[in-house]
């Protein structure tokens, strides 16, 4: 369990970590409000085919397994505020007619 494995790396890092590190993120703030949707889920398919692959210590397997949970629940809140305003710009009053007021950011 104490050697490194290869394709990570001598620091210990995985592929999946220097990837994000070289996107502009780190293993540390993936999930970060400032990052993408589309980073974050590109970062949570990166660690379910990692944690898949069935090759890593149970350390570093709860670590990514806890940062998949924290990008999941993130990339869930940005899709329900997204539908929410949708269903606002969508929105019909009593008349049928389109509701028109001014969206919080």
């Amino acid at each position: 369990m104490g050697r490194p494995r290869a394709g990570t790396g001598q620091e210990g890092t995985t592929q999946d970590e220097r990837t994000a590190v070289a996107a502009g993120g780190d293993a540390a703030t993936a999930g970060s409000p400032a990052e993408s949707f589309e980073a974050s889920a590109e970062r949570l398919a990166a660690i379910v085919a990692e944690l898949e692959s069935g090759e890593l210590p149970l350390e570093k397997s709860l670590r990514l397994f806890e940062e998949g949970i924290k990008l999941a629940r993130s990339a869930q809140k940005r899709l329900d505020e997204a539908e929410q305003r949708v269903e606002q710009l969508l929105g019909l009053d009593a008349e049928g007619k389109p509701v028109t007021r001014d969206i919080d950011e």
